[in-house]
């Protein structure tokens, strides 16, 4: 009983002791799984830095001088190292120094360098342990204005790299800046908080619709975009005509962008402020521009011509835009490419030089929006007067200068066109005396074939004459070289003809008695064939019968040998008759 009670206690401490190995085991798996969720969750939150500018805009006249700070920016993500390239118009802005005071950096891995040629700012830096994760200035850029326009500021590389070990690059957002450089009474104004070390800074605004504000907008509904630092807990926007005003319209959360739709027509201002936990900080204020409306006037007046055939006609533009003012003009003549034309201040526009005929002008007046209205005008170009050709030759022959001559304006440049039956008419140019005579001489002879003839006038202005009726020009020989050249082209196809046929008869000839002369050798070699071969075949017979008697070794024959001989011997003529047919064959294909 005792060891079973004993038996019994070691089983439920055994229990005991397992329940706490199991609960161990679940907790180290919990822990397993609350890591590899931590780390997959990580890469999700780790990107939280930006690169930004401050100040982000900004309007300065040639000449003068401006400072433009590179801030870094993190939420709750600890970085020691960054990098970046700044990009800026080398033609509008020039970099007189770069300052590293106040700067988070310890130690410059590349030390801030500047090329005013590429336009190009770099810099590359480290903060030591423990790092750094808040907002900070890297570096302080100072520019001076050299050129008119907008000057953009942008990153066109950048890395803020983590404080893990790993050295993860947390760059989510890279900022920029637009400044307005160029005499204007327009100063675009960030109003900042006199606490700045405690209230944020005024944002930095832009718009990627409405982006520049000394231009003009026909879109109605602007974009208005801003990064938020992460101490910000709100927002306050508004818009309205005002240069300065404190926004009203509260964000909490704080967002980051703001669209606004159908906007009325004229200038405004986008007001953003932000606020942390000490309160609200400096006001941006952003100017945009807006006009949807065409122009509402444009008139278009040929001025009057003394003489109509110039080949340049003058119109006045009469035009006017009620709000952002007209632009240019866009104009286009006949069926030509339109061309860009920016009026002066006096309003008038002249055509380059035209041909004779009526011609139409289309215009387009454009406002600084890019609305347009469109007008039209017709007009005629009267041509000077053709010029007469006195003399030409009506029939020339081959290989002879053709001379034309004629009369017009004095000192005017003549025109002569030639053509040939189908092929491109060529152009020739003279000049005509002070007595409006002229003279063409052809610059290489003519050859063979029908040619029409004209011409026109051109003077000093441009201005032009309509071509002269075609005249026709004959280039061929004369009927008697005609003939002679057909009876010589005759003789030079019959000669060689008849030559060869002679040819051939002599060829014939020649081997019809070669042939000839065969033949008759032939038919005497069969001959004497016929009787050697008549002669050798008795030959045979009596050697035969000499042949079988000595065989026997008795004179004459006997029965059997007779028989024998006799046998032999129709052989021997079946054979001489066989071969004799064969050699009459022969004689009567010779005959």
């Amino acid at each position: 009983m005792e060891n079973f009670d004993f038996e019994k206690k070691k089983i439920i401490k055994g229990n005991k002791t397992s329940q706490r190995y199991f609960n161990g085991q679940r907790q180290i798996w919990f822990i397993l799984i609350i890591s590899i969720g931590f780390l997959i969750v990580l890469p999700f939150k780790v990107k939280a830095a930006s690169l930004y500018f401050s100040p982000s805009s900004g309007s300065y006249n040639i000449g003068q001088s401006f400072s433009v700070a590179v801030y870094v920016s993190t939420s709750n993500q600890v970085m020691n190292a960054a990098s970046g390239v700044v990009s800026f118009p080398p033609d509008k802005l020039e970099v007189v120094s770069l300052s590293k005071n106040e700067s988070i950096f310890n130690i410059w891995i590349q030390e801030p360098s500047f090329s005013n040629t590429n336009g190009t700012i770099n810099f590359e830096g480290i903060v030591l342990n423990p790092g750094f994760a808040s907002t900070g200035k890297i570096i302080t850029i100072n520019f001076k204005v050299k050129g008119k326009g907008t000057a953009l500021l942008t990153f066109s590389s950048g890395a803020v790299l983590a404080n893990d070990g790993q050295g993860t690059n947390i760059l989510e957002k890279l900022g920029n800046a637009s400044f307005f450089l160029g005499e204007t009474s327009f100063v675009p104004e960030s109003t900042t908080s006199s606490e700045i070390q405690e209230t944020p800074l005024a944002p930095q605004v832009f718009s990627p619709t409405h982006s520049d504000p000394l231009k003009w907008y026909n879109n109605p509904n602007p974009k208005f975009q801003w990064l938020i630092p992460e101490d910000v807990i709100a927002v306050r926007v508004s818009y309205n005509q005002l240069p300065k005003f404190e926004p009203s319209n509260v964000y909490s959360p704080p967002i980051s962008e703001k669209q606004l739709e159908n906007v009325r027509d004229g200038i405004w201002y986008f007001h953003v402020q932000f606020k942390n936990k000490k309160g609200w900080g400096g006001i941006s204020h952003f100017r945009f521009q807006i006009d949807t409306e065409k122009p509402i006037k444009f008139d278009i007046r040929e001025i009057e011509r003394e003489d109509h055939t110039n080949p340049k006609v003058k119109f006045i533009f009469d035009s006017y835009d009620k709000l952002s003012g007209i632009d240019y003009y866009e104009v286009q003549i006949d069926n030509g490419n339109s061309q860009v034309w920016r009026d002066d201040g006096n309003g008038i526009f002249e055509t380059p030089t035209l041909g004779p005929g009526k011609h139409m002008l289309l215009a387009k007046v454009f406002d600084k929006a890019g609305n347009f209205l469109a007008n039209s005008s017709e007009f005629t170009i009267e041509p000077l007067e053709s010029p007469k050709i006195i003399h030409y030759p009506q029939k020339l022959n081959p290989g002879e200068f053709l001379v034309v001559k004629g009369s017009t304006y004095p000192n005017v440049h003549v025109m002569i066109w030639l053509q040939r039956e189908k092929d491109e008419p060529h152009n020739y140019s003279v000049n005509s005396d002070n007595s409006g005579s002229f003279t063409f001489v052809a610059e290489e002879k003519l050859k063979e074939g029908i040619y029409k003839l004209w011409a026109e006038v051109i003077d000093e202005r441009g201005a032009r004459s309509l071509p002269t009726e075609k005249m026709t020009i004959i280039v061929e020989q004369p009927s008697i070289l005609k003939i002679g050249a057909q009876v010589i082209t005759i003789l030079a196809i019959i000669v060689p003809l008849v030559a060869l046929i002679i040819f051939l008869l002599i060829l014939i000839f020649y081997g019809w008695q070669k042939l000839s002369s065969l033949r008759k050798r032939i038919r005497k070699e069969s001959k004497e064939a016929k009787q050697a071969l008549s002669q050798a075949f008795n030959a045979l017979k009596l050697e035969i019968e000499k042949q079988i008697a000595e065989l026997d070794g008795k004179p004459g024959l006997r029965g059997k040998e007779k028989k024998i001989c006799n046998n032999l011997k129709r052989a021997l003529d079946v054979s001489e008759k066989f071969i004799g047919k064969e050699v009459e064959d022969i004689e009567k294909e010779l005959n």
